[in-house]
């Protein structure tokens, strides 16, 4: 199993960027995928998910309204579009994978909102 994120980089405050996962190796439409992000010395946390149907998505306060989260099942790849990035949104941004017992990351993508 891969999950490979694309798409991070340097971005001024305000900017977009929108990351990709690119996923191999599973049953993707199974699975419920997520973003997470982990700043310097903090802890990973969950920014964004969604399930393999779909449907409602969810989002951290942090970045409702402004991060949307979507997925093609037939590509294997869920994006994450971020808009009026602020500083605060600097961090390695990860990819997950959960469906029953398996657990699957990327390696990270690293995002720097700064001016």
């Amino acid at each position: 199993v891969q999950l490979v994120e694309s798409g991070g980089g340097l971005v001024q405050p305000g900017g977009s960027l929108r990351l990709s996962c690119a996923a191999s190796g599973l049953a993707f439409s199974r699975y419920y995928m997520s973003w997470y992000r982990q700043a310097p010395g903090e802890e990973r946390e969950l920014v964004s998910g969604l399930a393999d149907t779909g449907g409602w998505p969810y989002y951290a306060h942090p970045v409702k309204g402004r991060f949307t989260i979507t997925r093609d099942n037939a590509k294997k790849t869920v994006y994450l579009q971020m808009n009026s990035l602020k500083p605060e949104d600097t961090a390695v941004y990860y990819c997950n994978a959960k469906w029953a017992e398996r657990d699957y990351w990327g390696q990270g993508t690293r995002v720097t909102v700064s001016s």
